[in-house]
């Protein structure tokens, strides 16, 4: 009687890689990133228009914030900054941590006295950024609108 059965052999092998691959499979569910959504506060009760702030992985998202008060490009721009900088530190980043910023201008006349007040917040060493003036305006009669991607 023989022991070493080819395909008892063979069966074994397929069993055992199997088995690894499942396990490799599972390990790589288990590290893939996930969407999160950061809230202020409680979770709204209804579906919500658009998420404030996603992270995906260690990358975070945080949607485009408007200033719908009356005020001056300067007291605008200092409160949409305001406003992403709380949205960054309630998901556990920073000013410092952006990646890229974009910036939407109501009246592209504006540009110089936004950038006097955009100009060190994000630290010695801002991200990229992209400016451009908004056709028919920013929604909520904002002067400025900004979002950002910073990781966490």
């Amino acid at each position: 009687m023989k022991t070493n059965n080819p395909k008892s052999r063979r069966n074994l092998l397929k069993a055992a890689l199997a088995g690894a691959t499942a396990t490799q499979a599972a390990s790589a569910q288990t590290d893939a990133p996930a969407k999160k959504v950061h809230y202020k506060g409680a979770k709204p009760r209804n579906t919500p228009l658009f998420s404030g702030a996603v992270s995906y992985g260690n990358l975070l998202f945080i949607a485009g914030k408007g200033a719908h008060f009356p005020g001056d490009i300067k007291a605008h721009t200092k409160h949409v900054l305001d406003e992403i900088e709380k949205e960054l530190v309630n998901a556990g980043s920073s000013m410092d941590k952006v990646l890229k910023c974009n910036v939407y201008l109501h009246d592209l006349k504006d540009y110089q006295e936004m950038n006097e007040t955009f100009r060190g917040r994000f630290g010695a060493e801002p991200p990229v950024r992209t400016t451009i003036a908004a056709a028919a305006g920013i929604p909520g009669n904002s002067l400025v609108e900004i979002d950002v991607i910073a990781y966490i």
